[in-house]
């Protein structure tokens, strides 16, 4: 080291390592409970019953396999729509309300984190069965009963009420940072209140609609008790093909296979969707 170059006192580099010395307990606690089963799936994925890839082979082979996985990113994908317009004029009320009506809505989004996932699930069943009130309702009004349990769209119901929490979370803290100023001034300046929004309002809230949705595609992927409760054999979903083939035919291979298959492709997606949501998040902060 020549004279010239600036030294650095010990005392300075062990702060700098503080930090991650802070962190390391955490990065230890994820590789334990996360990347060690994580790669245990993988390597009984290429190893049962023998070394190779006929897991994967017979994955990519059968037609039913190909198709439960689209009708997985297909459903996931309807759940994290029916988040997005639910939970963003529900997150906007939060913002707009005073401090005792916020406190109120916030509880009423927390409330279902504390309530088991198939009792919310069995509460779906009762409302959604063929004589459930739903229907009861419909046909008090005359109109004819819809058949929602047993159905694609009982499970997307379903699964977009556990996971709109997930949605609106995201979306009200991007909201609360927005300043309604600039709204107002839009409209003082002679836009219409639907043109400020779309123009000023709705590209600030974009990077919470994003985060939020990644969040709830990617839950939505792994969601097995609530498609198993309210779905039927046409809304079946990848999670219970590896239930069914770990739990019940105990081919570990195969099951494993079928999570690394789902593990990849939510990947490359999501990798594919990164340009377009890192330039829209600009596009959000130059607005």
């Amino acid at each position: 080291m020549s004279a010239s170059e600036p030294t650095i006192p010990a005392a300075e580099r062990r702060r700098a390592w503080r930090p991650f010395a802070l962190a390391l307990p955490a990065l230890v606690l994820l590789l334990a409970v996360i990347g060690y089963p994580l790669l245990t799936i993988v390597v009984r994925s290429m190893s049962e019953p023998q070394w190779g890839l006929q897991n994967y082979v017979w994955f990519f082979s059968v037609p039913i396999n190909l198709i439960v996985l689209q009708r997985t990113f297909v459903i996931s994908a309807w759940v994290t729509l029916v988040c997005v317009v639910c939970a963003y004029p529900y997150a906007y009320l939060m913002t707009a309300v005073g401090p005792r009506v916020r406190l109120l809505l916030l509880l009423c989004v927390l409330i279902p984190f504390w309530v088991s996932g198939v009792v919310r699930t069995l509460s779906w069943v009762i409302l959604l069965q063929d004589s459930g009130v739903i229907n009861s309702i419909l046909r008090s009004l005359g109109f004819g009963g819809v058949r929602l349990i047993r159905t694609q769209t009982g499970v997307v119901i379903g699964m977009a009420q556990v996971l709109l929490p997930f949605m609106i979370l995201p979306l009200y803290s991007v909201m609360k940072g927005i300043d309604l100023r600039l709204v107002q001034a839009a409209r003082s300046l002679g836009a219409r209140p639907s043109r400020a929004f779309l123009t000023v309002y709705l590209p600030l809230s974009l990077p919470g609609v994003y985060a939020g949705a990644v969040i709830v595609f990617i839950l939505a992927l792994g969601f097995y008790i609530t498609p198993a409760l309210l779905g039927g054999p046409r809304s079946t979903m990848l999670s219970t093909l590896v239930q069914t083939q770990v739990l019940s035919l105990l081919q570990w291979g195969r099951g494993g296979a079928m999570g690394v298959v789902l593990l990849v492709t939510t990947f490359v997606l999501l990798a594919l969707a990164a340009p377009v949501m890192r330039s829209r998040h600009r596009q959000a902060g130059r607005s």
